[in-house]
């Protein structure tokens, strides 16, 4: 390369890229720092509203409310999951709440229902039993409120698979996963390579089946089936000793030497603090346990707290970069827990909207839009409006050759 006069290369300058010339009005690429770590929504905040909704999908039958906590919660995953493997189980979360609707609705029809119905619908040939199963039938009447009682059910536990899986499409699990207390770390580890599992088996399914039909190969039936299972299971091997080496190099299972008084401590009040939990539940759910339920609760969660920040001294690790949790995180954490605490207090009989919440099916009844129920749902939206936009995947630009001066 000829250089002019006055020109020359220096250690402080610039060197372009071998077989590229650099442009000098290009901007040099930055690496993302800290600001932008920090604007990043906390995964945290994911997993609070995603439980808020499910919470909220946990105390009605109406299929009408149910079916706006599915929108909303499809709406904001719409609008803010990444192209990362884990955000694409959002709609293996659906085709499961499906699965499962129509299981449930299956076992209606074979094995009957409690709910004594008069629209009869069909009958189907009755399995005889033996005395000792007796309640239990095969067959038999098919009636309308039974069916509508297992359309309900179904719906609700669909509802609640489907928010879960908004959190799994919309939370980063290593974030996560650095995020959690020293005293969680193992579990949290445990948690997170589960949860991980299933996006990244579903998106080995996939892509093996798209090199199968690009080579004009099967990819459905049992042939297909089997023929995609051996590789799909192959590569879960691998991820696995993958990840128990990097575990072992990074030095994962080492912990502090600690006193024994501080470890007896960590461990009462954890074990206390659980049991509280529980028994303020219990109480809670109970209506002869309302004066000491929350009182306890309140207790059991303040033990259950010290034990984890106790425990957190055996852990040896640092952060790097720490998510913060900001103002947007505590709206989008707070929109869930609103939407659970509205739904919780009209379920009570806080409203007049109780009983909407349950539409009836015996006599058979059609199902309305409580007005109070609704708006509290549609607070779920939220996220949608004040949560960062989630980062695009730029192109690289093509690098043209300069005219030689």
């Amino acid at each position: 390369m000829n250089l002019r006069a006055g020109e020359g290369w220096s250690r402080s300058s610039p060197r372009p890229f071998r077989g590229t010339t650099a442009h000098p009005t290009s901007p040099a690429p930055r690496s993302p720092g800290r600001g932008q770590y920090s604007e990043a929504m906390h995964p945290g905040a994911w997993w609070v509203w995603s439980l808020g909704l499910g919470t909220a999908a946990t105390r009605t039958t109406n299929p009408l409310l149910l079916g706006l906590l599915v929108a909303v919660a499809g709406y904001v995953v719409a609008t803010h999951r990444t192209d990362a493997p884990w955000a694409r189980s959002f709609t293996a979360f659906v085709k499961l709440g499906l699965a499962v609707l129509v299981i449930r609705l299956v076992f209606a029809v074979v094995l009957g229902s409690p709910v004594p119905g008069s629209h009869v619908l069909v009958t189907l040939p009755e399995l005889p039993l033996p005395h000792w199963a007796q309640g239990v039938r095969v067959g038999g009447r098919v009636t309308a409120e039974g069916l509508v009682f297992a359309l309900y059910d179904g719906l609700r536990l669909a509802a609640l698979l489907i928010c879960v899986g908004a959190a799994n499409a919309l939370a980063n699990p290593a974030r996560l996963l650095k995020s959690l207390p020293g005293a969680l770390y193992e579990i949290g580890v445990a948690v997170v390579v589960a949860l991980t599992f299933a996006p990244n088996l579903i998106a080995d399914v996939q892509r093996l089946r798209a090199a199968r039909r690009l080579r004009g190969r099967p990819d459905r039936g049992v042939r297909g089936l089997l023929q995609v299972g051996l590789p799909v299971l192959e590569g879960a091997l691998e991820r696995s000793v993958a990840l128990a080496a990097a575990m072992e190099a990074r030095g994962y299972g080492r912990t502090a030497d600690v006193p024994a008084t501080v470890r007896r401590t960590t461990a009462a009040l954890t074990l206390g603090g659980l049991l509280g939990v529980c028994a303020g539940t219990y109480g809670l759910l109970t209506a002869s346990g309302g004066t000491y339920g929350l009182p306890v609760l309140l207790a059991g969660l303040a033990a259950a707290l010290g034990g984890l920040w106790l425990g957190g001294r055996r852990s040896l690790r640092t952060r790097y970069r720490p998510d913060v949790w900001g103002a947007r995180a505590w709206l989008v954490a707070g929109s869930g827990v609103l939407v659970a605490a509205l739904m919780v207090l009209v379920s009570a009989g806080g409203t007049g909207s109780a009983g909407a919440l349950h539409p009836g099916f015996v006599p058979l009844v059609s199902p309305t839009l409580p007005l109070w129920p609704a708006a509290a749902v549609l607070l779920g939206l939220l996220p949608a409006f004040v949560a960062p936009s989630p980062p695009t995947s730029t192109a690289i630009a093509p690098i043209t050759p300069r005219e030689p001066s």
